[in-house]
């Protein structure tokens, strides 16, 4: 049947849509090219390595150290973690030494690089002897076809070369089960369990069981006591999310093997630690500002508030209203005074691009100890693990300035400068009243004979919301970090703002 002929408009919109795929064709072209371009590069950066490596003792080792400084290389030039770029260049590798052909292809313009991907995913089953047999079959299949399409036809062809069956790569697999989790937004994040599959859909079947459950009952006591009823809008996802937590929260791990007869074991007991850095008035209710979760993203102040009430120590820091910089921290006990400055200062991983949290960092002696270098604020700074062993077997150096100031120096000599973060959220007086220069005079009679605390907020009358500009103008923030000094701050600031800070946590 012979196809109708296409009747232009007026306005040559077949002519110019036209154009527009021509163009969209030759800009995909010239991507894939560069793309392809960067991967080879990549593969080669990846084989400079093994050849820096070659002649080390502890070849392992070596190695990835080896790789680790390449890869932060690259990464300070793209703008990308180091971890991203080993990663890549893996990737790379793969493709250039397995999937020649498949990466011809793609620079042709006659595959896409989901096609490519699709291809490297599946084909790691696959003997290496017989990846070019895989590669040719894989090919032939992504020229008429979608990436997701592909792959399930691909899977099951690599499982037929696979030298080892599914069940005993599995076995192995199952090694690697892991929770990670993926800051979102508006303080949300994604929760991700690797774990069999029949694990998984387990789960799911339970959470959804349960969940049609509470659903059930809410709707029979809604229909039972209309008049009355607090109404329940949440619909199943909603009341699965809730139920997945309140049973990983609140629940004790049925297969616990600290317990012993119907004692209840350790593993139960364990919590979470987290470093949130919360503003004062938010802290307090009189705003709602958002927390920020080092780390991960910002959380919202109500959520910020809880955890407060229910944490065993909570640090008070000030920050310059200008710069935003940690000005001084509360400290209560010497021992972790030092820890607790840093912990506020650095936030996370000071190598640049790594946003490892505080917490889960090493406090590092810029100049190594063992060489002289001092135990002081002036030479400490928190790296998490794999950065710290960066520094140690690699040719990366690093240098501390003044205000906290790391001044990273690649191997090739590329320098890249780390300042101190400033907190992502601060307490910033309506009026300035502090000046780059402290004050050579003693704080004003009012700071040093300050009023006894305010009685809790349980004993007394709510007060009217307080004039926020008034408040700030008359405060003097201490700029020495003498927590006498902070404790007078904090004290005005609950006698202006009417409100009483909870005196159990500080």
């Amino acid at each position: 049947m012979e196809k109708p002929p296409t009747i232009p408009d007026s306005d040559g919109a077949p002519a110019a849509l036209e154009a527009l795929v021509v163009e969209v064709q030759d800009a995909a072209s010239r991507v894939a090219a560069a793309e392809v371009a960067q991967v080879r590069a990549l593969a080669r950066a990846g084989q400079h390595a093994d050849r820096e490596a070659a002649g080390s003792r502890a070849s392992v080792k070596a190695h990835d150290m080896a790789l680790r400084a390449v890869a932060a290389e690259l990464g300070g030039v793209l703008r990308l973690s180091d971890r991203t770029v080993q990663a890549r260049i893996g990737d790379a590798r793969e493709m250039v030494e397995h999937y020649p052909n498949a990466l011809d292809a793609w620079e042709a313009g006659l595959i896409s690089r989901g096609h490519v991907n699709v291809i490297v995913a599946t084909g790691r089953v696959v003997p290496v002897e017989r990846r070019a047999e895989f590669e040719t079959e894989a090919l032939d299949r992504s020229l008429y076809d979608t990436p997701n399409r592909v792959r399930a036809g691909l899977e099951i062809y690599a499982e037929q070369l696979a030298a080892r069956t599914l069940t005993e790569r599995h076995t192995e697999a199952a090694r690697s089960r892991c929770v990670r989790v993926y800051p979102g937004r508006d303080g949300m994040c994604d929760l991700v369990a690797t774990v069999p599959t029949v694990i998984g859909d387990a789960i799911l079947d339970r959470l959804t069981r349960m969940g049609q459950t509470v659903k059930d009952a809410r709707d029979l006591s809604a229909a039972d006591d209309a008049a009355t009823a607090e109404p329940d809008r949440r619909g199943i996802d909603q009341i699965r999310a809730d139920v997945f937590a309140d049973l990983l929260l609140a629940g004790t791990p049925a297969l616990d093997p600290t317990r012993h007869g119907d004692r209840e074991g350790a593993l139960g007991a364990i919590r979470a630690q987290v470093q949130v850095v919360v503003p004062a008035l938010a802290l307090v209710g009189h705003d709602e500002n958002p927390a920020d979760l080092i780390g991960r993203s910002p959380i919202d102040a109500g959520t910020a508030r809880r955890l407060a009430r229910n944490a065993p120590t909570l640090t008070r820091m000030l920050t310059d209203p200008a710069s935003g910089t940690v000005i001084a921290v509360d400290t209560y006990r010497p021992a972790w005074a030092q820890r607790r400055h840093l912990r506020a200062r650095d936030q996370h991983c000071r190598f640049p691009g790594c946003r490892t949290a505080a917490i889960r960092c090493e406090l590092d002696h810029t100049h190594d100890h063992a060489l002289g270098g001092p135990t002081a604020l002036s030479n400490l700074a928190h790296l998490c693990q794999r950065h710290h062993s960066m520094k140690q077997f690699t040719g990366w150096t690093v240098r501390q300035l003044p205000g906290g100031v790391l001044e990273w120096t690649s191997e090739t000599g590329r320098i890249y400068r780390e300042n101190a973060p400033i907190p992502a959220v601060a307490f910033t007086p309506t009026t300035t009243t502090t000046s780059p220069t402290p004050p050579a005079q003693p704080d004003p009679p009012d700071l040093v004979d300050s009023p006894d605390p305010p009685t809790p907020p349980e004993s007394r009358t709510p007060p009217e919301p307080p004039d926020v500009a008034a408040a700030t103008s008359i405060l003097h923030i201490p700029i020495d970090p003498d927590p006498d000094a902070l404790d007078r701050f904090f004290e005005l600031l609950e006698i202006d703002l009417g409100v009483a800070l909870d005196p159990a946590p500080f």
